[in-house]
């Protein structure tokens, strides 16, 4: 072998050994964080306000039914509407909530059926046209896949009472249905989304706001120019959190977690749905989203293995990020008793999350909630 290739292929082998122990490092890091996230109590309200929670829809997709009546049983004595959106008369989500409603009598439960769109995210015209039923002047608005804990409301409010928070939003986990591709992108949320977002808080680094949950009052939200403000935007709910910041006030996220349903039946379901996600995170943070690379330590380990002829070190690695990986999911089950970890399919995991992240990086439309989009340089979105 020439000895400029041999150089070429040790430096190569260097580059990947170095990520992989400090993607190990990170993985480690992350686990305890991810053991301490609910380490400190959540402040509960006491004076329980009027609350009106914003459930933009489309479609019946499973477990919609479940998750909004989550958000009905809840330990919270002041008054609560749920406002929910269709853009479709014939949408079939409309006959879940008749069934949510007729379950849940002490929720008052709208539906708003409204085919107006102010701009080419179609989520913030649902909501635009939901506004018009809000009855209160807490609101709180969250994605149709959430599910949500009986103590979610007071401890939402709670944290929107504190001196200074104008917003509150709220970490998730995933909700696997049956099937490998839905367990696949629980995994996803309770391993990769989840740690980073720790690690993100921790270091300074992630100023997050999720479609999780997003808690205000209604004069805040007036304050930044209602939703019509992002009516074009990918990045709705992180963009939300930005303005809200930039009025001098916080976004609080208090200790607890509510589940995120994970419906996916096919890989090419998993694939689009992460790639999106991978894509909205990039433009949000371009410097943050490259670095996040050293997340990603087993692809570099067998490559290390790969260029190093199955060295003790190579092979080292690659354990070592098996192990360190696969004990952000042991600590969350140590909270969550009821996660299941599946570490028999980390090593996959872990490879198909690099190539979602290095997908990310090729210009391409996104697809929405049936709808496919051209996503501008500075986030906003076009129809395809």
């Amino acid at each position: 072998m020439p000895y400029n290739t041999a150089k070429f292929i040790d430096c190569l082998w260097l580059i990947c050994m170095a990520i992989a122990i400090c993607g190990s490092v990170y993985a480690l890091f992350a686990a305890y964080l991810t053991a301490r996230m609910t380490s400190r109590p959540a402040a509960k309200t006491s004076d329980f306000p009027a609350v009106t929670i914003l459930k933009p829809l489309y479609g019946a997709e499973p477990d919609l039914g479940p998750n909004l009546s989550s958000f009905c049983v809840q330990d919270y004595t002041g008054a609560v509407q749920m406002v929910c959106g269709i853009q479709n008369a014939v949408d079939p989500a409309r006959q879940i909530v008749a069934q949510v409603s007729s379950s849940n009598p002490s929720v008052a439960i709208e539906l708003v059926s409204n085919d107006r769109q102010y701009g080419s995210n179609r989520k913030i015209s649902n909501l635009i046209n939901m506004m018009e039923r809000v009855a209160h002047p807490v609101l709180i608005l969250s994605d149709s896949d959430m599910r949500a804990g009986p103590h979610y409301l007071s401890y939402v409010v709670g944290a929107l009472q504190l001196p200074g928070v104008g917003a509150v939003t709220c970490l998730y986990r995933g909700l696997p249905g049956p099937g490998l591709w839905s367990r696949l992108a629980a995994m996803n949320i309770d391993q990769r989304f989840l740690p980073n977002v720790l690690v993100g808080l921790r270091l300074g680094l992630a100023k997050p706001c999720f479609g999780s949950t997003i808690a205000l009052r209604a004069e805040t939200l007036a304050q930044i120019g209602g939703f019509a403000a992002f009516k074009d935007q990918l990045a709705d709910d992180y963009l939300i959190g930005d303005a809200v910041r930039a009025l001098g006030l916080s976004v609080a996220i208090p200790p607890i977690l509510v589940g995120h349903s994970c419906p996916e039946s096919r890989f090419s379901e998993v694939w689009a749905h992460e790639l999106r996600w991978a894509r909205t995170i990039r433009l949000v943070d371009a410097t943050g989203y490259a670095g996040s690379v050293i997340t990603h330590p087993l692809p570099f380990a067998l490559a290390a293995v790969a260029l190093g002829g199955f060295s003790i070190l190579g092979v080292g690695s690659v354990l070592a990020a098996l192990v360190c990986r696969a004990l952000i999911p042991l600590q969350l089950r140590r909270i969550e008793p009821d996660t299941q970890p599946s570490l028999w399919l980390l090593p996959f995991r872990e490879l198909l999350s690099f190539a979602v992240f290095l997908a990310s990086f090729r210009p391409a439309p996104v697809t929405w909630r049936g709808h496919t989009y051209d996503v501008g340089s500075d986030g906003t979105l076009t129809p395809n």
